[in-house]
This record gives C-alpha cells, structure tokens and sequence, in this order.
C-alpha cells in the first residue's frame, strides 16, 4: 500500500495509533478510495484529496464536467474565473454521505456564497469539510489511550474579473487543515494535525450568442483551472512531507437555446493531476517545478507476476487524464434533467461510472440532487449529492 497516499501510511500503519481494524478501515477508505489511483498502479500520490472531491449536485450530475460552465456560485471550485460573468449574491451548500455502500458514518459537507461589487469583480468564499470518523487510539502495548476524530478542512476566498466582455480570469486562496490522528506516536515521532495552503489561476472565454436557424440559439465556453498550488503537508516532526493534489482542468460547454422554453447544454472536462516523483530521491518534485515535470508518461505497475516481479506498463500523458463528460436540459429555467459519464483509464485508478441528476428553481430557490451509478463493487456507488441553493436577486 506505499504506492497509495504515502501520508495516510506514515500516520496511521502503526498499532500504536488505533485498533487494528480501525486503523486498516481508515487507510483503505481514505488512501484507497478518496485518491483516484489503484495502489498497484500509482508511481505516487498525494495528500489531502478531499480537494478533488466534486463538491455541486447540478455538475456532479454531468459526469463531474464543470469548468466551462462555471456559471453560478459553485464556479469558485469549478473555475473561479466564471465568477467574473457573474453579479448579484448567491450562496449554496452541499451535504453527502460519503461512500454509502461501507456504512461508515462518514460525510462531505460544502458551503459557499458569491457577491459582486460593482466596478470591482465578482468575490467568493466557501468552506469544505470532509468527516472521516471516529476511532480509538492505542499505545505500542495495544492498552487504549482516547478516542480522536478524524476529518479535512479547507476555507478560502476566490475573486473573478473581466479582462474584456468574453474574457475572465480569476483565482481562489485557501487554507487546509487536515486533522487525521493527532497527538498519536508513531515510533518516536508524534503525529500532528496538516496545515498548508493554496492558489487556483483560471480562466474562462465564452462567445456571443449566434443564431442557428430561426429560434435556435448557440453558446460555446472554453475554460481552465489549475488548481491548488501550495506546499507539501506534514503530519509528523520529521522532515517527510507529501504534495497536496495540484491539478489541472480544462474543458468546453457548448449551450442550445431550441426556443424561449427549452435548452441543453453539452460539456466535457479533462482533469490531470500534476504530481511527479523523482525516479533518484523518491521525493515528490515541488509544485511550481511538478506543473511542467509531471507532463511525462510513467511507469506503473500492473499486476505481481508468479515469481513476485512487478509487471510495469508505460502510461501516456494522455492516459493520466480523467474525463467527464454529461448533457443538461433545462424547461423555461424552471426543471433540469441531467445526465453524464466518467471515465479513468483502468492503469490509473479505473473509475468508470454513469451519473444522473435533476435540479429544480422556484422563486429564489434552487435544489439539485445526483447520483453515481457504478458497479457495486465499486466503492462510490450509490453516492448522492443534495445541494440547495440561494439567489438574494430574485
């Protein structure tokens, strides 16, 4: 499992920490289900990927496709520069219980609120907050020492601005508290809460709208995010640290307007982690150095062969990319259905699954819901989405 969040088993793969089976429910669920990577597969991976979690019910509905669209609150995850088209004051909260099918009592929570100053730009904040659980401590003799709780934190600011009439950018600031078991000794070295920061750069261009026959109507948007750029993050006093999941998305959305009643808009999102390991010092390369090094294919492994050597294969910088990709229809801006699908290359995590969605606006209320349908083995299966939001200008 060292292949698999390296952070996770610094912190918690000793029986000093928590009951055994504790210990080994955590690891799996957070190390191998929250990183979109297989633990035979990955050269590497990185700490706190709660920031990846696709936080809104209407684009986790769309095969989590949103970077183009980015045209409500919801853009300062998606594309903070979406803010810059934006005015009024919105706000929206999402609730998940996450990974329905292990029973785990563990949930997602996601806030956020826009506001637009005039002559200024559009401004926003959000807060997310991902509960893992609680769980027993032990010291190195197994006696029990407390229970602890553990979760990630994050809570930022994004601002969005028009460089001209089709043309935004933007960027979001947050700060990351990832608290997993603290005040746990591993060995001689006591375990802390991680504390690190992060920057987006994005943006987002998006056309007039021009005729395509006599009612109908067509938009098309292009836009990208490069994500949480920071520091690596600690969770003990030694000199280890992991890289947080500096990321790229871009994509397009492209929206028909059939007549004043009907309309669907079609998106599509590819997503690149830019992680890269040294192959001499096994240490992850920092972020600023990671977001050129990491565009390389890579060696990954596999399966074990009989004999107990590794079988690698070459991936493609290409094949390193996730896309999703979903439609949305909506009637007189009143109902929406959703639908979408994602894809991740089998060597490289092979998250493969459908997505459904539906969404509601009634006077300054707006509701939209999601589902994931995957395999049952599939440890996001069954995972829904509740999202509520507010627009203050209607």
């Amino acid at each position: 499992m060292y292949l698999v969040n390296r952070h996770i088993s610094r912190s918690l793969s000793s029986n000093s920490i928590m009951h055994p089976f504790m210990r080994s429910a955590l690891f799996l669920l957070v190390a191998g289900l929250l990183l979109p990577a297989v633990a035979s597969a990955q050269v590497g991976g990185s700490a706190v990927v709660f920031l990846k979690i696709e936080p809104d019910s209407r684009a986790s509905g769309m095969g989590n496709a949103g970077v183009a669209l980015a045209d409500n609150a919801s853009a300062i995850f998606w594309n903070p520069a979406g803010l810059a088209f934006q005015t009024g004051t919105e706000a929206a909260i999402t609730h998940s219980t996450w990974l329905p099918e292990f029973k785990a009592d563990l949930f997602y929570e996601y806030l956020i609120a826009k506001h637009h100053v005039p002559g200024w730009g559009t401004f926003g904040a959000h807060l997310t907050y991902l509960f893992l659980g609680q769980h027993e401590g032990r010291d190195a003799q197994n006696n029990p020492t407390g229970t602890f709780k553990s979760y990630d934190l994050a809570t930022g600011l994004s601002y969005g601005v028009k460089v001209n009439e089709r043309l935004g950018v933007g960027t979001s600031l947050r700060f990351i508290y990832s608290n997993l078991a603290p005040g746990q000794t591993v060995g001689a070295q006591e375990t802390k809460a991680g504390v690190s920061t992060a920057f987006d750069i994005a943006a987002l261009y998006r056309t007039r709208k021009f005729s395509m026959g006599e009612t109908m109507k067509g938009e098309f948007s292009a836009g990208f995010n490069l994500a949480n750029m920071g520091n690596k993050i600690q969770y003990s006093d030694n000199a280890q640290a992991d890289p947080i999941p500096t990321n790229i998305r871009l994509g397009y959305a492209f929206k028909m307007e059939f007549d004043e009643f009907n309309s669907l808009t079609l998106v599509t999102d590819f997503n690149k982690d830019l992680i890269h390991y040294s192959d001499s010092s096994s240490a992850a390369d920092p972020f600023y150095k990671a977001i050129f090094s990491s565009w390389q294919p890579i060696q990954v492994r596999t399966n074990a062969l009989a004999d107990g050597e590794a079988q690698y294969e070459s991936l493609s910088v290409l094949s390193q990319m996730t896309i999703g990709t979903g439609f949305e229809y909506w009637y007189n801006n009143l109902f929406a259905l959703r639908g979408g699908y994602f894809y991740e290359n089998p060597n490289n995590g092979n998250r493969q699954y459908m997505t459904l969605g539906a969404g509601v606006r009634v006077n300054v209320i707006g509701i939209d819901f999601s589902y994931i349908y995957a395999e049952q083995n599939s440890p996001l299966a069954n995972t829904m989405r509740f999202s509520m939001l507010v627009n203050f200008n209607k």
